[in-house]
């Protein structure tokens, strides 16, 4: 039988942020995950950290994660940049939310003629927009294998295309044999009802499905951050409770029924080899079925043709992404004596992941910040 200090069930963000803060502490780590690399929600987003879009429990995570990215960008070799990102605003209440939100700091408005150079946009009815300065851009595609790869070097034993059947205090039972522990934490995000479902239940998780897709387009110039939209602005946090959102909430629905019902989050963000991810639509439901009605695809490419100054769009990937949604943002359970289940239970997995998982285990243990942590390491290196 083998044993770990921590075993970390499931190798999405949250799963690596919980193996990447126990191995710098100096704890024997081993990650268990049924598939054989990282394949949810961690590979399937816009690799957007929306940090500065957060309020509350989700800045405070997302803060933390900013410093994890960089780290482990320098450490694991992996693309990242400090871009922040780009509001279009096409509406004076899209304005007027943004400069609602710009007065407590972190987000510099910008006139159309500047946003216009760092986004190929069409003039059209731009009116302006803004900068939130905090935000990263990652390439979901590389990010977890080499953070993966990074981990194993340091140490962590990842056993994949190994399924966890039960946990309980100490012990972690697999198919292929038990693991024992001192601290499991379960990162399994919204499988979290086949592991522990009467934890599902009471919390009320269920799945949100989305729509995305990846198009080569003709940009006369490569779009610098990624690029949100009015319809991003009711969505995020910092955003969506300020009173001026709910004129442009009520505008958005009366003008565009069709995109309401999609649940739209219209927004960008382009790779390094120039393909632009494109979307996304939401669904949620214990279990939302497979099927990918055409009409969300068919107006992802209308409004990218109606904001962008390229009239060609050539679909290059389309696919469902699955993340777990619940009644709050996160999910943090003690689910028996050394059983620690987290989650994101929202879309902001990859902003918030890493610092949801440093800070859930720098509290359950009693350890130092993350902040003080790293300055202490980088003082020795």
């Amino acid at each position: 039988m083998s044993r770990a200090d921590v075993v970390v069930v499931g190798s999405g963000i949250v799963g690596l942020g919980a193996a990447y803060a126990a191995v710098r502490r100096g704890l024997s780590v081993t990650v268990v995950d049924r598939t054989e690399r990282p394949v949810g929600a961690t590979i399937r987003n816009f690799g957007h950290l929306c940090i500065g879009a957060q309020t509350g429990e989700a800045r405070r995570y997302g803060d933390a994660s900013r410093g994890l990215w960089l780290r482990l960008a320098q450490d694991a070799g992996f693309w990242l940049r400090e871009s922040g990102t780009l509001v279009a605003a096409r509406h004076d209440d899209e304005l007027a939310v943004l400069e609602r939100a710009a007065r407590d700091g972190g987000i510099r408005m910008l006139d159309a003629a500047e946003l216009l150079t760092r986004a190929p946009l069409r003039r059209g009815d731009l009116v302006g927009g803004a900068l939130i300065e905090a935000d990263l851009q990652a390439n979901p595609r590389e990010a977890a294998d080499a953070i993966v790869r990074h981990l194993a070097g340091l140490g962590v034993d990842f056993r994949f295309r190994t399924a966890v059947t039960a946990v309980e205090t100490g012990r972690v039972h697999t198919t292929r044999g038990p693991i024992d522990a001192g601290l499991v934490v379960v990162a399994v995000n919204h499988d979290i009802d086949q592991l522990l479902p009467g934890v599902a239940e009471d919390v009320g998780i269920q799945r949100c499905a989305l729509d995305m897709m990846r198009v080569a387009a003709d940009l006369p110039a490569p779009l610098t951050a990624p690029l949100l939209t009015g319809w991003s602005l009711v969505r995020y946090g910092r955003f969506g409770a300020l009173p001026e959102t709910a004129a442009l909430r009520e505008r958005l629905h009366a003008e565009r029924p069709d995109l309401a019902a999609l649940d739209l989050n219209q927004m960008y963000t382009q790779l390094p080899d120039g393909s632009l991810l494109v979307g996304d639509s939401h669904v949620k439901d214990v279990q939302p079925g497979p099927f990918q009605p055409e009409a969300a695809f068919d107006a992802f490419l209308d409004e990218a043709r109606a904001l962008f100054a390229a009239d060609r769009f050539r679909v290059l990937e389309r696919w469902q992404g699955v993340y777990a949604s619940g009644p709050a943002e996160f999910l943090r359970e003690q689910v028996a004596d050394g059983v620690l289940a987290i989650a994101a239970t929202t879309g902001i997995g990859m902003t918030c992941g890493l610092g949801l998982a440093e800070t859930a285990l720098s509290e359950t243990l009693g350890w130092a910040s993350s902040s003080a942590l790293i300055t202490a390491q980088e003082a020795l290196a």
